[in-house]
């Protein structure tokens, strides 16, 4: 294990490094033992003929009557020459009285060679053999020769090239692969050197992106993007602490100015109107908290049980759970199925109809309808309406038009963000889209069909303070 850790904890460039010489290695040395194999079978044909002609010309001398002890042969060859009976009459001096070389008995016409190693005439070495049966007056005769075999690796003439090339081949490509990937890593040193810089106070720092189109280049321009997004959420979460910390602000202020005022001159105050003063206050810093604490909810992920509701019967429940003071037409469908989280979207309906009731001038439509799978739910009111260029402001958190001030000035300007959050954690869209008048708030999530047995009837019905 510990040599699994140590090699893991070497470097790319290192692992790569080995990784490419091992294999070179490798490479290497199948060529080399290829060559060696090759080189070493062609050395044995041509030392083979090599002893069959030694052979012929000795047997042809002692045909001619040359002495017996000429067929000595040449350096480094073992001859023994056997009369018709068998006997020995002529040896080199190193197979003199030893016992005969081979017994390979080919047919008097023909000769026959073999590869030994060892045994008792060549103890501890390998020899190329011969034995070449002649005709004489007297009968046939036998030429035993032995030549050294070749070595496994042929000869320092080619084991020594071979050794160098190896060698030469596996260093320039260990070296090579060093270099190359050392280059090729630059640009990641030098991206994380610069994003060892970066810091949660400190975001504008990007990285360095390389000049050529490859996966480095992909990766810088991710990673600055991943550092946009990065800066972009920071920025937003330092702006929304300054505009929370300035509305939970507003209304502490106002409450302990009342309170010092009303202790300064306790004859003169009012304890029943301050009372309600305060109440207000209270609310709507009540108000403020409960939005920011669902708006931190919903920022970190949190959400609760999602299972298959009734969209329409949710829909009839909260119209139906309060009065407004304005008129409310409903355009139901019946059966409108979603999979989602009852109290989210409950949060997500009665703020449109608060952001309704707020603008509207006697009537609020709300319309239910499923559309190819999927659930539209329209939130109408005929008041002012949102001009197109501020249809995208209004979901920004604590985004407050001129006429949401003038008409309340006490909204915290974080239902409707609260809403589209719902929505999109709902996988569906929340949106404004044109209307004859006022403003329509469109809700689109995914929905199915469902029994209707427990919705209301498909009807347009008012309701209202």
């Amino acid at each position: 294990m510990s040599r699994v850790n140590a090699w893991h904890n070497c470097s790319i460039r290192t692992r790569l490094t080995v990784v490419a010489g091992t294999v070179m290695a490798l490479i290497c040395t199948a060529v080399a033992a290829l060559v060696l194999v090759a080189v070493r079978e062609a050395a044995i044909e041509y030392r083979t003929k090599q002893l069959v002609a030694h052979a012929v010309n000795v047997a042809k001398q002692v045909r001619g009557g040359v002495s017996p002890h000429l067929a000595a042969g040449r350096s480094g060859t073992a001859v023994q020459l056997f009369d018709q009976v068998g006997t020995i009459v002529a040896a080199t001096p190193d197979m003199a009285g030893k016992p005969p070389m081979t017994n390979l008995q080919p047919d008097v016409d023909a000769f026959a060679t073999e590869r030994r190693c060892g045994g008792p005439v060549f103890p501890g070495r390998c020899k190329i053999i011969i034995e070449y049966p002649f005709h004489r007056d007297n009968g046939v005769w036998r030429l035993d020769m032995a030549v050294a075999d070749v070595p496994w690796y042929v000869g320092p003439r080619l084991l020594i090239p071979l050794a160098v090339g190896w060698l030469l081949l596996v260093g320039v490509v260990a070296v090579g692969t060093y270099r190359t990937v050392g280059k090729t890593l630059e640009p990641v040193r030098a991206i994380s050197g610069k994003l060892a810089q970066i810091t949660a106070s400190d975001l504008g720092h990007r990285v360095p992106v390389p000049k050529y189109r490859d996966e480095l280049r992909d990766l810088a321009e991710i990673a600055n993007r991943t550092l946009d997004r990065a800066q972009s959420a920071v920025e937003q979460q330092l702006r929304f602490a300054s505009d929370a910390s300035h509305d939970l602000r507003s209304p502490l202020t106002a409450i302990r100015a009342q309170i010092e005022e009303a202790l300064m001159y306790p004859d003169e105050t009012d304890w029943p109107r301050m009372a309600n003063t305060l109440l207000d206050s209270v609310e709507r810093l009540q108000d403020l908290i409960t939005d920011l604490l669902q708006i931190a909810r919903l920022d970190a992920g949190v959400s609760g049980r999602h299972e298959v509701i009734s969209l329409t019967g949710l829909v009839v429940c909260e119209l139906d759970r309060r009065p407004r003071r304005v008129a409310v037409l409903r355009h139901l469908t019946p059966g409108v199925m979603v999979d989602g989280e009852r109290i989210g979207l409950a949060r997500l309906l009665n703020n449109l109809l608060d952001n309704a009731e707020r603008h509207a001038d006697s009537a609020i439509t709300v319309t239910l309808t499923l559309e190819a799978g999927v659930a539209v739910l329209e939130v109408c009111d005929d008041g002012e309406g949102v001009a197109p260029d501020q249809r995208e402001v209004v979901f920004q958190r604590f985004a407050r038009l001129e006429a949401s001030r003038r008409r309340d000035a006490g909204g915290t300007g974080l239902g409707l963000p609260i809403a589209r959050q719902i929505a999109e954690a709902h996988g569906g869209t929340l949106t404004i889209e044109d209307s004859p008048r006022g403003a329509r708030f469109v809700l689109r999530v995914p929905g199915r069909a469902g029994p209707p047995a427990d919705d209301a009837p498909a009807v347009s019905s008012p309701s209202g303070s």
